[in-house]
Protein backbone atom coordinates (compact mmCIF):
# COMPACT_ATOMS: atom_id res chain seq x y z
CA UNK A 1 0.00 0.00 0.00
CA UNK A 2 2.67 2.48 1.00
CA UNK A 3 4.63 1.97 -2.20
CA UNK A 4 1.49 2.49 -4.30
CA UNK A 5 0.58 5.67 -2.38
CA UNK A 6 4.12 6.93 -2.90
CA UNK A 7 3.94 6.16 -6.63
CA UNK A 8 0.82 8.30 -6.78
CA UNK A 9 2.51 11.17 -4.95
CA UNK A 10 5.49 10.93 -7.28
CA UNK A 11 3.33 11.51 -10.35
CA UNK A 12 3.15 15.21 -9.48
CA UNK A 13 6.40 16.76 -10.71
CA UNK A 14 6.10 19.94 -8.61
CA UNK A 15 6.00 18.04 -5.31
CA UNK A 16 9.05 16.56 -3.58
CA UNK A 17 8.41 13.45 -1.53
CA UNK A 18 10.08 11.43 1.17
CA UNK A 19 9.06 7.82 1.69
CA UNK A 20 10.03 6.89 5.25
CA UNK A 21 9.25 4.12 7.67
CA UNK A 22 7.81 5.45 10.93
CA UNK A 23 10.88 4.24 12.86
CA UNK A 24 13.12 6.26 10.51
CA UNK A 25 11.16 9.54 10.55
CA UNK A 26 11.70 12.30 13.09
CA UNK A 27 10.94 15.93 13.90
CA UNK A 28 13.24 17.19 11.13
CA UNK A 29 11.07 15.36 8.60
CA UNK A 30 7.94 17.05 9.96
CA UNK A 31 9.60 20.44 9.78
CA UNK A 32 10.69 19.74 6.17
CA UNK A 33 7.24 18.62 5.00
CA UNK A 34 4.39 20.63 3.51
CA UNK A 35 2.01 17.70 4.12
CA UNK A 36 2.12 14.17 5.49
CA UNK A 37 0.43 10.88 4.74
CA UNK A 38 0.35 8.35 7.57
CA UNK A 39 0.07 4.69 6.63
CA UNK A 40 -0.42 1.85 9.05
CA UNK A 41 -1.73 -1.65 9.38
CA UNK A 42 -4.54 -2.04 11.86
CA UNK A 43 -3.18 -3.97 14.84
CA UNK A 44 -5.76 -5.04 17.42
CA UNK A 45 -7.98 -2.12 16.38
CA UNK A 46 -5.09 0.35 16.75
CA UNK A 47 -2.25 1.82 14.70
CA UNK A 48 1.09 0.04 14.36
CA UNK A 49 3.58 0.24 17.19
CA UNK A 50 6.03 1.93 14.82
CA UNK A 51 3.62 4.79 14.09
CA UNK A 52 2.81 5.17 17.78
CA UNK A 53 6.56 5.30 18.45
CA UNK A 54 6.89 8.11 15.87
CA UNK A 55 4.21 10.10 17.68
CA UNK A 56 5.83 9.41 21.05
CA UNK A 57 9.20 10.68 19.79
CA UNK A 58 7.94 13.79 17.99
CA UNK A 59 4.86 15.06 19.82
CA UNK A 60 6.46 17.12 22.59
CA UNK A 61 9.49 18.27 20.57
CA UNK A 62 7.04 19.52 17.90
CA UNK A 63 4.95 21.61 20.33
CA UNK A 64 6.88 24.88 20.03
CA UNK A 65 6.71 24.70 16.23
CA UNK A 66 2.89 24.52 15.99
CA UNK A 67 3.21 22.34 12.90
CA UNK A 68 0.08 22.99 10.91
CA UNK A 69 0.43 20.43 8.12
CA UNK A 70 -2.35 18.89 6.07
CA UNK A 71 -2.48 15.12 6.49
CA UNK A 72 -4.14 11.99 5.18
CA UNK A 73 -4.30 8.41 6.48
CA UNK A 74 -4.35 5.03 4.81
CA UNK A 75 -4.94 1.81 6.74
CA UNK A 76 -4.61 -1.85 5.85
CA UNK A 77 -7.29 -3.45 7.94
CA UNK A 78 -8.34 -6.91 8.95
CA UNK A 79 -11.35 -5.46 10.78
CA UNK A 80 -12.73 -2.03 9.87
CA UNK A 81 -9.76 0.30 10.43
CA UNK A 82 -11.75 2.88 12.36
CA UNK A 83 -9.87 2.36 15.64
CA UNK A 84 -6.53 3.17 14.04
CA UNK A 85 -7.97 6.23 12.27
CA UNK A 86 -9.68 7.50 15.42
CA UNK A 87 -6.50 7.31 17.49
CA UNK A 88 -4.28 8.90 14.82
CA UNK A 89 -6.79 11.74 14.42
CA UNK A 90 -6.89 12.25 18.19
CA UNK A 91 -3.10 12.40 18.56
CA UNK A 92 -2.36 14.68 15.61
CA UNK A 93 -4.78 17.36 16.76
CA UNK A 94 -2.11 18.23 19.32
CA UNK A 95 0.61 19.04 16.76
CA UNK A 96 -1.74 20.51 15.29
CA UNK A 97 -2.25 18.86 11.90
CA UNK A 98 -5.22 19.40 9.54
CA UNK A 99 -7.12 16.45 8.11
CA UNK A 100 -7.75 17.16 4.43
CA UNK A 101 -9.43 13.96 3.22
CA UNK A 102 -11.30 10.90 4.33
CA UNK A 103 -9.02 8.00 5.25
CA UNK A 104 -8.36 5.24 2.75
CA UNK A 105 -9.20 2.00 4.57
CA UNK A 106 -8.58 -1.22 2.67
CA UNK A 107 -9.90 -4.38 4.29
CA UNK A 108 -8.46 -7.84 3.88
CA UNK A 109 -4.84 -7.17 3.02
CA UNK A 110 -3.47 -5.71 -0.18
CA UNK A 111 -5.27 -6.93 -3.27
CA UNK A 112 -4.46 -6.09 -6.87
CA UNK A 113 -7.55 -3.87 -7.30
CA UNK A 114 -6.38 -1.74 -4.34
CA UNK A 115 -3.33 -0.60 -6.32
CA UNK A 116 -5.21 2.10 -8.24
CA UNK A 117 -7.01 3.37 -5.13
CA UNK A 118 -3.70 3.80 -3.32
CA UNK A 119 -2.05 5.58 -6.26
CA UNK A 120 -5.04 7.92 -6.63
CA UNK A 121 -4.94 8.69 -2.91
CA UNK A 122 -1.29 9.76 -3.14
CA UNK A 123 -1.81 11.67 -6.37
CA UNK A 124 -4.75 13.62 -4.90
CA UNK A 125 -2.62 14.76 -1.96
CA UNK A 126 0.27 15.77 -4.20
CA UNK A 127 -1.96 17.52 -6.75
CA UNK A 128 -3.71 19.47 -3.99
CA UNK A 129 -0.33 20.63 -2.69
CA UNK A 130 0.88 21.58 -6.17
CA UNK A 131 -2.29 23.63 -6.79
CA UNK A 132 -2.11 25.32 -3.37
CA UNK A 133 -5.42 23.87 -2.20
CA UNK A 134 -4.04 22.63 1.13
Amino acid sequence: MAEAVHRGCSQEDDVKTRFLRAFDADLDDLLWADAIIFGTPENFGYMSGALKDFFDRTFYPAEPHQINLPYGIFVSSGNDGTGAVREIDRIVKGYPLRKICEPLILVGGFQEDYQQQCEEFGLCMAAGLAMGIF
